[in-house]
């Protein structure tokens, strides 16, 4: 029976998900044919379709055409990509309230990258903010300024906490541009920013990392407050 309040598509999808978390459809694994699956769910075919459809915008099922429907890797950066897709789309205060977020979140990546982060990787880093340090022009500066945390959120070995900092990115990404056109400060203050964290994970010092990437971004959220335009 239909759960009370919910469309026949919402149970559709709520029915496909639970054959993936019991395991009956596994990472991978091709579904049943429609009529096949939509007997065995107890749905119209119609539904059914609606329903891969959905899970398919959200990176939980894929369509090769000619072949059928699989279930994905579900991997987290594959499930995780619709959030860069919605924060890219939110309008208004939305740096401030992606900048928020990130402040809650990169400290803590970036002093388990401290903790992790192998020495190709410290590696890695350390170019990455030579490029940053030598960067002609501020489309240069972010690409560089973009990596570098992209790479310290990857040597947090969090999958999921890397994944949703680089959905963080998109929107971020602009609003840091924006700043750096239009504060004659902003990268220098950029650059030290960066070589602040940058000192803090080559000392292997979890909690200076984190305070380093905490005043960092807590920098850039408060000229926002102070009215910079998105």
């Amino acid at each position: 029976m239909m759960g009370e309040g919910r469309s026949l598509t919402e149970e559709a999808i709520l029915r496909l998900k639970a054959m993936i978390l019991s395991g009956e459809l596994a990472p991978g694994e091709r579904l049943p044919v429609e009529r096949e699956l939509a007997a065995r769910l107890g749905i119209s075919r119609s539904s059914l379709r609606e329903a891969v459809r959905a899970l398919a915008l959200v990176g939980v099922l894929r369509t090769r055409r000619g072949d059928g429907t699989y279930v994905t890797s579900l991997e987290p950066g594959l499930l995780l990509e619709a959030t860069g897709m919605v924060a890219d789309l939110l309008q208004e205060s939305s740096p401030v309230w992606l900048l928020e977020v990130r402040r809650m979140l990169e400290p803590g990546a970036t002093a388990l990258a401290a903790a992790r982060m192998s020495p190709e990787e410290l590696s890695g880093l350390r170019e990455c903010l030579e490029r940053l340090e030598r960067a002609p022009d501020v489309e240069e500066l972010i690409a560089a300024d973009d990596e570098f945390h992209a790479r310290i959120a990857d040597a947090a070995g969090n999958p999921v906490l890397s994944s949703l900092l680089r959905s963080l990115a998109g929107r971020t990404l602009r609003a840091r541009l924006w700043r750096g056109v239009s504060d004659a400060d902003a990268l220098e203050r950029t650059r030290l920013g960066h070589r602040a964290i940058f000192r803090a994970i080559e000392r292997r010092d979890p909690e200076l990392a984190r305070a380093a990437a905490a005043s960092h971004i807590a920098e850039v959220e408060d000229w926002f407050h102070r009215g910079a335009p998105a």
